[in-house]
């Protein structure tokens, strides 16, 4: 048995900045004193002129990539996910979504996997937040791979991007040679028809997992991946509910205004069906390793079979 390479997703994000760089001559880096964590430091070493600390001043620093993008430049604006879509929600509405300005931003660390840093710094609320900013693209990667490959489209699309990075290391599971990133579009890993399994980030290979212990109990799981959180992929959503009539969302992040929450708001409009949310309750996170939090709050493979169990006896038997 092959062994399981673990990434951050942020590492691929900083690769993908300084592999991008020529190919986008325009391109520029902005950070508010987090390189390092960030991993825009890639870029910084290899395209020092073209990358700017803003300090911490995270609000500030979208102000300045507002201004960049109306100029002609790509700015790529990055910070722990708190920041950039908490303390700058007010600038990235006023003066990166309303004029809807081509500004990329990188925001990592998000979620409880952040571990020690604790509940100021574990953001459960920015799909929430970013999802109510009109025109404004959403992108949460499962693995590196797709990490990569979601910076690649989103410098090539004209117009705000928020991309959601992590910062622990999460198996990579999807083929570097033969990934196809479509923004806007989800994708089938595994097709069940008891019940289906929709995820997004790190909650995807979890999914694949619990699909296969469900196997193991006779429920044929579906399994689908949703990158883009806006514009979501409502024929992808719609046929799952309409073929398995059941599904289970799973996401590191609010089950208020999330994944779930869009998931929801699909099928209530074209085939209503129940839809069981797997997320982070109306609760704040704490401080501890990101993998004794994640099975404490039950962002996990044996969490996601067992609630996909309970809910299919109850609304398939």
């Amino acid at each position: 048995m092959s062994e399981v390479v673990k990434k951050a997703t942020r590492e691929s994000y900083g690769e993908a900045l300084k592999e991008i760089a020529e190919q986008y001559p325009d391109l520029v880096v902005l950070d508010a004193d987090l390189a390092e964590a960030t991993k825009t430091v890639i870029f910084k070493k290899a395209y020092p002129e073209r990358f700017f600390d803003c300090g911490i001043a995270e609000a500030d620093m979208m102000g300045v990539a507002a201004g960049l993008a109306a100029s002609g430049k790509i700015p790529f604006a990055s910070s722990f996910a708190m920041f950039a879509a908490g303390r700058a929600f007010e600038i990235v509405r006023n003066s990166i979504g309303y004029p809807h300005l081509n500004v990329k931003i990188g925001a990592t660390h998000a979620g409880i996997s952040v571990g020690e840093d604790g509940a100021t710094h574990q953001c459960n609320e920015d799909i929430a937040l970013m999802r109510t900013i009109p025109g404004m693209t959403i992108i949460n990667p499962a693995d590196g791979v797709e990490a990569k490959a979601a910076v690649k489209a989103a410098a090539a699309y004209n117009g705000p991007v928020y991309m959601r990075f992590g910062r622990l290391a999460t198996p990579i599971f999807n083929d570097e040679a033969t990934y196809k990133f479509e923004m806007g579009k989800g994708v089938l890993l595994k097709d069940g028809k008891d019940v289906t399994i929709i995820a997004t980030g790190l909650m995807v290979n979890e999914a694949v997992e619990a699909s296969k212990l469900l196997e193991a109990d006779g429920i044929s799981a579906r399994v689908i991946n949703i990158h883009t959180i806006k514009p979501i992929d409502r024929d992808i959503i719609n046929r799952a509910a309409s073929e398995t009539g059941l599904i289970v969302t799973a996401e590191e992040h609010s089950i208020i205004g999330g994944l779930g929450s869009a998931v929801a708001e699909v099928v209530t409009e074209c085939c209503p069906v129940p839809v069981i949310k797997i997320g982070v309750n109306d609760e704040f996170g704490h401080s501890g390793p990101a993998a004794d939090l994640l099975k404490q709050f039950g962002l996990c493979c044996e969490n996601i079979a067992q609630k996909t169990k309970e809910a299919v006896e109850k609304f398939k038997k």
